[in-house]
Formats: structure tokens, sequence, C-alpha cells
């Protein structure tokens, strides 16, 4: 049975949004089919905190031997997704949220935590950021990696359960559910309705 968890007014945020990628769009390599449900949200959260939202990329390597360990294996399998083979354009941001760039930040990553071996964490902060207001994809690969990243680092983390998205229903519900029972002092879920009263424009 899910425990709901009240959400506090959003202050000193930025809106996270995880590897909103063409090679994630439909007719990637990737593929994640619930994107296109849940870009219109996006696209909304982002207009209205142009300036404080942080778009996140996952940067493939050129060929898989570029990687450690068994990385190398999984590109290997994946070896269409490697820059030798990718078409450049497939890791930009998807059109819809490109054009918000900026004033809106993009910070490129080599693996699944938006926190691995980049920026972002001098870079929120540099900006006194608390809080981040989490969308995107994957809910079970990419998003569950920077969240446990990001609890760890002591960030409030705000879920806006119907702006994620994953290639797996029972892996999505099932992260809703471990985020609800498991981390509720550390992790909150909204939906994106909520979002304007609890996080309004400028603050």
């Amino acid at each position: 049975m899910a425990v709901a968890t009240r959400v506090e007014p959003i202050t000193g945020a930025v809106h996270l949004s995880i590897d909103m990628q063409n090679i994630f769009a439909p007719g990637g390599v990737w593929e994640t089919p619930w994107m296109e449900r849940v870009l219109p949200l996006i696209v909304e959260i982002a207009a209205r905190h142009p300036a404080r939202t942080v778009f996140t990329r996952f940067i493939t390597p050129v060929h898989a031997d570029d990687r450690p360990g068994r990385w190398r294996r999984y590109f290997q399998k994946w070896y269409r997704a490697t820059r030798a083979e990718l078409p450049a354009s497939e890791l930009d941001l998807v059109p819809a949220l490109r054009r918000f760039a900026p004033p809106a930040e993009i910070i490129d990553k080599p693996a699944y935590s938006a926190f691995h071996e980049s920026p972002l964490a001098s870079f929120l902060s540099e900006k006194g950021i608390g809080t981040l207001v989490v969308t995107g994809a994957e809910t079970d690969v990419c998003v569950l990696a920077t969240v446990l990243d990001a609890v760890d680092l002591g960030f409030r983390v705000v879920l806006v359960e119907d702006a994620l998205c994953s290639s797996s229903d029972a892996g999505h519900d099932a992260l809703m559910t471990l985020y609800r029972t498991r981390f509720s002092e550390q992790i909150e879920l909204i939906e994106t309705a909520e979002l304007p009263e609890l996080w309004p424009e400028g603050a």
C-alpha cells in the first residue's frame, strides 16, 4: 500500500530533466515509448522555469573499448549507440526542449547518474541549489541512478511522477512504490498539475 507524502513548498530548486534526447525518442536506438506522452509535461515545466532548468545528456563513447569494465560489454552489445556508428544528432535534446537552452543549462554525462564524472554537483553547489525537481528518462535506469546519488549528497528530491518515462511499466511502477515506502523523508512524488502552486514562477 502506497504511503502518501505531503509536499512542502519548493524553493531554491532547479528542474533537472534527465536524458530527453533523440536516441530515446521514437525511432531512436533506445526508443522509450512513453517519451511522447511525458514530453508536453516536461515542456510545460521548462517553459515556466527556463533559467532554472538543467538538461542532462547521456554521451556514449566513440568505441566500446573507450569505456572501462562491463561498460565495454554493454557497448559491444549496443554498438549502434556508439558515436562511431550513431549520427551526432541522436545525442541532442529533442527539438521541443532544445529551444529552452539557453537559458537552460545542458550538462553531459558518460554514465547513468547525472553526477558521475560531470560538473553537475559543483554547478548546483555554486548556485546554492538544495532541491531537485526531477523529470525525464528512464525512471528505472538513469533517473534512478541520479536520484540515489542526489539523496546521498543531501539534496531534497521531488519527482514529477507523470513526467518520468521508461520502456518498462513494471520497472517504473516498482520504483514509484520503492520511493514512497522507503525514501519518504528524502524523496517526494507529485504530479505536474501540482507544481505551479508549490513552485511558482520566479521562486
